[in-house]
């Protein structure tokens, strides 16, 4: 039976205040937690790999040459070498035109010229940071001689980089560029086809090393010449991440970002040598430069700019190998999705899982 129209309205009925009230808001706050773990994990992180890294810097097994061939220089290195304890790796070379070369083929980070009036030769390029260190220790030797020492840079860094650490914070832009555009990409493009996010990661990676080569030759002029060939090294090291990022959030999904700041961020940076050579590090960190992507663009930029192609081949290398990673994580993710898709359309679908891997 109807209500006449004189009724009066019912009153709203209220939800039922009972046990349950309230768990909507309980699970929204443990979600929201759950995702708090992130950051947390990424301070934890980045204090672990920073600080471990650069903190307290001290040299092991750097470098060093003495000129000349007599009793002197023979003593002298002897001597630096025991009051190195470790820290020093000194020999001796015949003449200055050795030592010079030695610098330029990066297998030393300083020269020092004994006599009346002692010079020091350094290259920069390699590292401003070991040839600091080589400084100070070749000081001192010349103060114990009653002489100023003269200090000789064979290799300088480019006027727009007069700290010689541009190459490193290029190297944080182009990493920064690229695992930000996985996070979106596995994100807002979660929806669309593999082969397609796939596209864009290229597409980003270009984009990205474009503005890379901007910011290295005519906006801050961190390189004089050679602007090609850094740009080409940018695009294989952004490349290498935003597909290893793609194919890893099949995977990872959530837990992607902190997955490829690990490694292109905590891991990368710190061993880079854009900021202290493995000369200066600690072992594990130091062992990370000989195959870590960064330290591949990195000392592949100095090889490439300054040292005449010196080095260059194995740094290339490194880049290529990250890059071939990635295509291969991107084809295994092919994979796990095709046949999770094979299992959510039920067994009739596996004739087309097969044809989807094939592809």
């Amino acid at each position: 039976m109807s209500p006449s129209p004189s009724s009066p309205p019912a009153p709203p009925r209220r939800a039922h205040a009972g046990p349950g009230a309230g768990t909507g808001t309980a699970g929204a706050l443990r979600h929201v937690l759950g995702h708090l773990l992130t950051p947390l994990l990424m301070c934890v992180g980045m204090g672990l790999a920073y600080l471990g890294a650069f903190h307290a810097p001290q040299p092991h097994d750097l470098r060093v040459d003495v000129v000349g061939s007599g009793p002197s220089a023979q003593v002298l290195a002897q001597t630096l070498q025991d009051q190195g304890d470790g820290a020093l790796d000194v020999r001796t070379v015949p003449g200055r035109d050795e030592a010079v070369e030695a610098l330029e083929g990066q297998e030393a980070f300083g020269a020092y010229v004994p006599g009346a009036k002692p010079e020091l030769l350094v290259a920069s390029a390699a590292s401003d940071t070991s040839a600091t260190v080589v400084e100070k220790v070749f000081t001192g030797v010349a103060a114990e001689q009653g002489a100023p020492l003269k200090v000789t840079d064979v290799v300088p860094v480019a006027e727009g980089d007069p700290t010689g650490q541009g190459i490193f914070f290029l190297l944080v832009a182009l990493s920064i560029g690229s695992y930000a555009s996985v996070a979106v990409i596995g994100g807002a493009g979660a929806v669309l086809p593999l082969r397609l996010r796939a596209l864009l990661a290229a597409g980003m990676s270009l984009v990205v090393s474009v503005i890379g080569a901007v910011f290295a030759g005519p906006l801050f002029h961190l390189v004089d010449e050679g602007l090609g060939g850094v740009w080409a090294m940018a695009w294989l090291y952004s490349a290498g991440i935003l597909l290893i990022g793609v194919g890893l959030h099949t995977f990872l999904k959530r837990w992607t970002t902190l997955g490829v700041m690990v490694l292109f961020v905590m891991l990368n940076f710190t061993s880079s040598g854009g900021v202290f050579r493995p000369e200066l590090q600690p072992g594990f960190f130091a062992s990370l430069h000989a195959f870590w992507n960064g330290a591949g663009f990195v000392e592949g930029v100095r090889a490439h700019v300054y040292f005449g192609g010196h080095g260059l081949g194995g740094n290339v290398l490194v880049l290529a190998l990250w890059l071939l990673a990635g295509v291969a994580a991107v084809a295994v993710a092919g994979v796990a999705e095709a046949r999770r898709r094979s299992v959510e359309a039920g067994p009739g679908a596996e004739e087309e899982m097969e044809e989807a891997v094939a592809v």
